[in-house]
């Protein structure tokens, strides 16, 4: 799909991305966090919107430089949204840029329309981080859990680098499928900040422990929680947090894992059709 680049400017550096396609305003926000934005994978999904992809702060195009607190990460959202001209749009969030969308959403009900979050971390407890994380290291072979026990050692140690991070990340991503024999290789121009990503988890936990998850009560828009049955993150965590909005459903996808359009091409697509039809107030191309 033709993209056409842009930069938005903010008061911490620059946010560069993309725009394609025309139709119905769609900001798209990759996970992480501190990941390369991967959310091009999704432009057979999103077909007839006119959809923002853009990389999060950590890693070039964009800053490299913090503060990586989710009222930053949401500020960034805000400024892409200015830069491209929406007023309003559908916000689809995947993982951590899931709980990203609720955040937005919950700070500046009026640029968001409506809300597709896909497998996300949640609002419940710890947001399912360590159960997550437990299921992803059980899924793994024992040649890659070995591998996998000395790059964790680095990262607990006193000079992790984002080599490691990204070592990490690469041994765990088949885990992440439902099938880990059958998961596509690791993308190759995947990057990683180990600084943005223990920061903004960090700012995560904060929001979490003041009570983000009872906060959502307040969030109006229409919104689908997108779940992938076989994902390492827990199907509770979204049903919880489905739970505390008053406008929110959920979707189950059966054999679908963390990136659910994987292994069923289409859910995202039905999801967004059904919150078009819901969404009120939406920025027209």
């Amino acid at each position: 799909m033709a993209e056409d680049a842009f930069v938005a400017q903010t008061s911490k550096g620059p946010i560069a991305g993309h725009v394609s396609g025309s139709g119905a305003a769609l900001l798209l926000l990759h996970g992480g966090p501190a990941l390369t934005d991967y959310m091009d994978m999704l432009y057979p999904e999103a077909e007839g919107w006119r959809a923002v992809r853009y990389q999060q702060r950590g890693l070039t195009p964009s800053a490299k430089s913090g503060p990586f607190s989710v009222e930053r990460h949401v500020a960034d959202a805000v400024a892409v949204l200015d830069t491209v001209g929406m007023g309003r749009a559908v916000v689809l969030g995947h993982s951590w840029g899931g709980h990203l969308a609720l955040q937005l959403a919950l700070a500046r009900p009026d640029r968001v329309a409506g809300l597709v979050i896909v497998d996300p971390l949640g609002a419940v407890g710890d947001g399912g981080v360590a159960e997550m994380g437990q299921h992803l290291v059980d899924r793994m072979s024992p040649a890659a859990a070995g591998q996998f026990g000395e790059v964790a050692a680095r990262l607990a140690g006193p000079d992790p680098t984002d080599a490691d991070a990204l070592e990490s990340l690469s041994l765990l991503w088949p885990s992440y499928f439902a099938d880990p024999a059958a998961a596509p290789p690791f993308p190759p121009h995947m990057k990683t900040s180990l600084e943005g990503y223990r920061e903004t988890f960090a700012s995560v936990a904060e929001q979490l422990a003041s009570g983000f998850g009872e906060k959502l009560r307040e969030v109006q828009v229409p919104a689908v929680f997108v779940l992938g049955e076989e994902s390492p993150m827990p199907v509770s965590q979204g049903q919880q947090t489905a739970a505390l909005m008053p406008q929110a459903g959920v979707e189950i996808i059966s054999g679908a894992g963390h990136l659910p359009w994987h292994e069923r091409p289409g859910c995202v697509a039905a999801a967004l059709a059904g919150i078009r039809k819901r969404a009120a107030g939406l920025d027209p191309a």
